[in-house]
């Protein structure tokens, strides 16, 4: 029991630490997630940690490699969080930790700190017992994982060696539910980026102007809507290129994964689904891609009124994709459509932010066949192999520049508010995915 305790006084210190990437008012605070975690994989029992740097935040690095006949594992994280506004709509702060119902609650708590600490703990556990791992490990935890791991992919690339390994074990995704393991075998890639729409020098009185120029807002309004149909299909020339066919095996692959529309929209507090017609809401968010409007900015949005007509509008947007859609020819088909689809009067510039490939991985693999018998000691049903709606780009680098097979154990669930206020772990999990670790390591 003690030993549980310490585990969970280390993650609420480890959540307390504002690591928000995104932010430069935060890097600090980031390089201070980055030094906790070095100093905790030293006393885990790691060797050569480092907190090596990047062009952006640091990498913290570890081994433990003394077993020559065993595989090697490259445990991969991240340890930079998301940004925690609206902070208004949190029931408590969500960098002072707090447990609720054997939940914790604070932002990074199940994306991606708790589920990372599991990993360390296991490994700590199996150190203690044995004093030695039965496997041979590596530690690779990055700090912008949060904003597309723009200098992770660099990194990778110049230390090959360095982090070279069998398989690439991840937590950094949910379970079916509680009581349901899942191995996900499918991310899509991503593709975001900002448009900015311009018409005018200034903001002009709508008094004196309105109705004989064009409007910011009004024309980026106009050219967002022309990017779907009325059957909520992507309508950009090319986007769906290299989309794989949804045969019926494939259907019936992803009928096996248990699915509510009731369930969805009591978590998502909605009335009604909305989706591509024709496709299950599974297949939606799984194996179909996505173009979807993050955010609209423009005009005045200070208190009151003040009546203008906007010089200017823009919108952040982002797409999920599958199969082999290439994000580099999905956003010329992007540009191409906004050009095609401009009024009159307008100028507009589109500046990519996040680029990433889908990538697949084999449920018949021998490293995932052994991470789905791990979970069977510690959860009721047997894993299931889902495809993942989200993506996290570094898994196709991962894969293609060292040639490993991603593992990805989740640990989270998919109703602990992840990217939300109130975000939470449920502590339950955090024990049993530390005891799942141990076991799968040790089957090796």
């Amino acid at each position: 029991m003690k030993k549980e305790e310490t585990h969970i006084n280390d993650l609420m210190e480890f959540l307390s630490i504002p690591s928000i990437s995104t932010d430069a008012a935060y890097e600090k605070e980031v390089r201070r997630g980055a030094e906790w975690l070095a100093e905790h994989l030293e006393n885990s029992g790691l060797e050569n940690v480092e907190v090596l740097e990047t062009g952006g935040h640091p990498v913290v690095y570890a081994d433990w490699i003394h077993q020559p006949d065993k595989p090697v594992f490259l445990i991969y994280g991240h340890y930079d969080v998301q940004p925690a506004e609206p902070v208004d709509l949190w029931e408590s702060p969500p960098f002072e930790p707090v447990i609720r119902d054997d939940k914790i609650y604070a932002r990074g708590a199940t994306d991606d700190k708790g589920q990372v600490l599991i990993h360390i703990k296991a490994v700590a556990a199996l150190m203690e017992e044995y004093g030695e791992l039965p496997v041979n490990v590596k530690f690779c935890i990055e700090g912008e994982e949060e904003i597309a791991s723009p200098n992770l992919v660099p990194f990778v690339r110049s230390h090959k060696e360095k982090l070279s390994a069998d398989a690439i074990l991840v937590s950094d995704t949910p379970l079916m539910d509680k009581e349901t393991p899942a191995i996900v075998t499918g991310l899509r890639g991503a593709l975001a980026f900002e448009l900015t729409l311009t018409t005018a020098a200034v903001d002009l009185h709508s008094g004196a102007y309105g109705g004989a120029v064009p409007n910011a807002v009004h024309h980026l309004v106009s050219v967002l809507d022309s990017f779907h149909d009325e059957d909520a299909k992507v309508a950009v020339e090319g986007f769906y290129e290299g989309v794989p066919e949804v045969t019926e095996e494939l259907r019936r692959e992803m009928g096996r994964i248990p699915f509510s529309e009731e369930t969805m929209k009591q978590e998502g507090g909605l009335s009604e689904l909305y989706g591509e017609k024709g496709f299950t809401p599974p297949e939606q968010t799984g194996i179909r891609p996505t173009l979807e409007i993050n955010g609209i900015t423009g005009g005045y949005q200070g208190a009151g009124m003040k009546t203008i007509v906007p010089k200017q509008a823009s919108a952040k947007v982002s797409c999920r994709l599958v199969g082999e859609q290439d994000p580099a020819k999905v956003f010329e088909c992007v540009e191409r459509h906004v050009r095609a689809h401009m009024p009159r009067g307008a100028s507009v510039h589109l500046d990519k932010t996040i680029e990433a490939r889908a990538v697949t991985m084999d449920a018949w693999d021998p490293f995932i066949r052994k991470a789905a018998l791990a979970y069977d000691d510690f959860y009721e049903n047997r894993a299931l192999f889902p495809k993942e709606g989200g993506s996290i780009p570094i898994i196709e680098v991962f894969k293609e520049e060292l040639d490993a097979q991603p593992v990805l154990m989740g640990f989270g669930l998919p109703s602990e508010n992840m990217h939300a206020p109130d975000e939470h772990f449920h502590l339950e999990n955090f024990r049993r995915g530390i005891n799942t670790v141990k076991q799968y390591l040790t089957s090796f």
